[in-house]
């Protein structure tokens, strides 16, 4: 029977804004999206005797902030992913998928379109050859899905770890930075999930009518990649949704002082660049030096339960296994 693995890397928003909402209910953004060597593990077993519509998801959570998402599999972003496969190739052969769990959920690393994206992925190889499915047809279904399944659709397809993403997610324009590779990222989540449409009300209640206006052009930033972390623009316009949370000691599910505490103790710890992911709730520490990083991992540890320190995507690693 084949059997596929397929890894399905976290993200950071190294750069994120935030413009007005659009008449689909979705905000334009500008972001700089990066792949991390840090994610969830799928596999895909075909019995191909059993010609049935079942999908059997299996979680091996790993989860010291304790989630207690819903996963059922109605809900479940991986199951959604299938059916909408089978719907637009009739590919109808019985699956086993195993979901090796690790991102947390509501952290801002994109883990569930991640996962849907590395569903669609493996079941095109899957279904090949006897079912063709293009690029395009793949990354409308993505986009279907959600608004950061396109930018992990695309940097599968262009073989590039960072992208900069538009529109509402599906402008993405993947790209190489090659001294990015040399840098050591340090995540933190401080065990609450983010709600990501929640944070977004919040921000539009803090700005009211003063929307921002975005760049046409995102990639003006990309130079600065090339200089030290220390001098990098970069901004997240949920900080300020976190920076009034704190002021106002309202909490509404998202922990805004502990997460100001992480970055503020990430560049304490030897961070050159510190900011959050998203909307939150993972924060992220970038490091010139591993030795820092993994010196500020011991630390942080000692006062929360997730702290993966990691690196950049190397992209041979994001293709399908036969196994």
């Amino acid at each position: 029977m084949p059997r596929i693995r397929i890894d399905a890397p976290a993200k950071l928003n190294l750069h994120l804004n935030v413009g007005k909402k659009r008449p689909d209910g979705f905000h334009e953004i500008q972001s700089l999206f990066l792949a991390l060597a840090y994610g969830d593990t799928l596999f895909f077993e075909v019995n191909s005797e059993k010609p049935a519509f079942l999908t059997e998801i299996i979680l091996d959570w790993q989860l010291p902030w304790g989630s207690q998402n819903d996963l059922s599999p109605e809900k479940n972003i991986v199951n959604k992913a299938v059916s909408l496969f089978r719907e637009h190739t009739g590919f109808d052969k019985e699956l086993k998928i195993v979901l090796e769990k690790r991102i947390p959920m509501g952290g801002g690393l994109g883990g569930g379109s991640s996962d849907a994206a590395a569903a669609l992925l493996a079941l095109k190889s899957l279904a090949s050859p006897d079912i063709t499915v293009n690029d395009a047809v793949l990354l409308e279904m993505g986009a279907s899905l959600g608004s950061d399944v396109p930018f992990f659709l695309q940097i599968a397809l262009n073989k590039a770890p960072m992208a900069w993403v538009g529109g509402r997610g599906e402008l993405v324009r993947p790209f190489a930075e090659p001294k990015i590779q040399n840098l050591s990222f340090v995540l933190v989540n401080p065990g609450l999930p983010s709600d990501t449409g929640k944070a977004f009300r919040l921000l539009d209640e803090l700005r009211g009518s003063d929307l921002q206006t975005l760049n046409p052009e995102p990639r003006t930033l990309t130079p600065f990649l090339s200089d030290s972390p220390r001098d990098w623009p970069f901004t997240n316009d949920f900080l300020s949704v976190f920076e009034a949370g704190s002021r106002q000691d309202h909490q509404d599910n998202l922990s805004f002082s502990e997460c100001l505490e992480i970055i503020t103790t990430l560049k304490k710890l030897g961070a050159d660049f510190s900011g959050l992911s998203g909307s939150g709730s993972t924060c992220f520490g970038v490091f010139t030096s591993q030795d820092k990083a993994i010196v500020a991992r011991e630390s942080l540890l000692l006062r929360w339960n997730f702290v993966i320190e990691t690196f950049l995507l190397a992209f041979k690693t994001i293709q399908c296994y036969n196994i």
